[in-house]
């Protein structure tokens, strides 16, 4: 049974893992490692869980995949975890795969930033209005590779399915002024990772997805009491031990001019090291090179080394 709409919102408020799909050397998902990976980041303490989502390579999975890796996460899963699902595409794409996740009983739409070359912001609205139409579950749009105003993120939390909304944008200034013109029901959640829930915290999130919080949950789940302790000391600290292995993320690789190229491999080389199964990437994303496999191992372990020290404490 779905969570209700105030479950969703509670959920929000907390710390999102991103559930990363593993493809074995033929590149064919792993539905057991991704079931594994769900069932220990839950027994650490992960409530809110982001299938199919874009650190899942979205992009790269079939519209099927993206059901049956779905429906893997839902399956593996208690009830009291909440399980968001990514959705993208045209409308009709969209409103087809949310029917497939309601049957599945996903808790919540996550709606993958646009990826149209031309948008408008009234268009976006009325594409949230017509999945929200037809979806069982509510939306939590991602809000992410483009410059929206504050007017339309203010819409965007009076459409009538947002429960939440999951803001991606390095514009604090835009965070605060749009929680403040928005609805009063809308959770609004970093979608920037550990690095910026601190001073995103002051502008308004209840919550925020993970990074190194993907294969180290105790990072996060430390952060987010500390934020809501109010004991910005300690949040600094642990924000400050996550910002190495993040710039990492945020690194090209080599023989690349991308920013951010690496991203998805790295978290998926901290899953393994952290235990967990990470497995290949599938195109256009490419693996680690040996020299950045060794700058994760080293950048790793000394994240295990200051979070040891943290838990000490």
């Amino acid at each position: 049974m779905p969570l209700s709409n105030d479950e969703v919102r509670q959920h929000l408020r907390g710390v999102a893992a991103g559930l990363l799909t593993p493809f074995d050397d033929d590149l064919e998902v792993e539905h057991e490692k991704l079931q594994e990976n769900a069932r220990t980041l839950y027994d650490r303490g992960i409530r809110t869980f982001l299938a199919s989502a874009n650190i899942s390579e979205y992009h790269s999975l079939s519209r099927d995949e993206r059901v049956e890796v779905t429906r893997s996460s839902v399956d593996a899963l208690p009830s009291d975890a909440c399980i968001l699902a990514g959705v993208g595409g045209s409308t009709q794409e969209a409103t087809d795969i949310i029917r497939s996740y309601d049957r599945v009983g996903v808790d919540a739409m996550m709606i993958m930033p646009p990826d149209h070359s031309y948008i408008h912001e009234q268009g976006l609205i009325r594409y949230y209005e017509k999945l929200d139409a037809v979806a069982d579950a509510p939306l939590v749009p991602y809000v992410k590779g483009f410059d929206p105003s504050v007017e339309y993120l203010r819409n965007l939390t009076n459409v009538d399915g947002v429960v939440g909304i999951k803001y991606a944008l390095e514009d604090a200034v835009k965070l605060g002024m749009s929680v403040e013109a928005g609805a009063d029901d809308v959770v609004w959640v970093d979608g920037l990772a550990e690095p910026f829930a601190l001073s995103f915290w002051n502008e308004g999130i209840e919550g925020f997805s993970a990074g190194v919080s993907n294969f180290r949950p105790e990072i996060g789940l430390a952060l987010f009491d500390a934020l809501t302790a109010g004991d910005w000391e300690r949040a600094r600290r642990i924000r400050n031990i996550c910002v190495p292995y993040q710039n990492f993320r945020e690194e090209t690789g080599e023989n690349n001019t991308i920013d951010g190229a690496i991203s998805v491999s790295a978290v998926k080389k901290g899953l393994d090291l952290a235990g967990l199964h990470g497995g290949k990437v599938r195109e256009p994303i490419e693996p680690l090179s040996p020299a950045d496999e060794r700058k994760a191992e080293e950048l790793y372990g000394q994240l295990g080394d200051d979070v040891e020290r943290l838990i000490a404490e």
